[in-house]
C-alpha cells in the first residue's frame, strides 16, 4: 500500500523554522543533509519518529512564494497538525507568543478534531 513519506512547508528561512517547528511545536530534526545553498531539512513528531517527515523547504521558487502569500491572505493553511488538548495546546502555543494568522471567529471554523490549522 503506498504511504506519504515526506511531505513539505516553504519555509523563508530553514534555521528559524527548524527552530519554531523544534522549540515552539515540540518536533524533533530527523534529517539534515546540505544540498548546496540549502539543506534537506525534516521534522517529524517525537511520537511517531518514523512517521511522516515534514520537509521544512526553502522558498527559493518565486511561484511558491506567490502561492503562499495567496493562502495566507485567504486565511487557508498550508497544512495542520493532530493534538491531544485542542484548547490546552492553544493555549500554550499563545502563552508563547505564537500569533494565529486566523481571526479567532473564523479558527473555529478550521477546528475539526483536535487539529490546528
Amino acid at each position: 500500500m503506498i504511504r506519504i513519506h515526506v511531505a513539505s512547508v516553504p519555509v523563508n528561512s530553514q534555521e528559524k523554522a527548524l527552530k519554531f517547528y523544534t522549540e515552539v511545536l515540540g518536533f524533533i530534526k530527523k534529517t539534515d543533509i546540505p544540498v548546496g545553498e540549502h539543506k534537506w531539512l525534516t521534522v517529524v513528531s517525537p511520537k511517531e519518529q518514523s512517521g511522516v517527515e515534514l520537509l521544512l523547504e526553502p522558498m527559493s521558487f518565486q511561484p511558491a512564494e506567490v502561492y503562499q502569500r495567496a493562502l495566507k491572505d485567504a486565511g487557508i493553511p498550508w497544512t495542520s497538525f493532530m493534538v491531544d488538548d485542542l484548547a490546552k495546546e492553544h493555549q500554550r502555543l499563545e502563552s508563547l507568543g505564537v500569533q494565529f494568522s486566523v481571526r479567532k471567529e473564523r479558527r473555529f471554523h478550521q477546528i475539526h478534531a483536535n487539529q490546528i490549522c
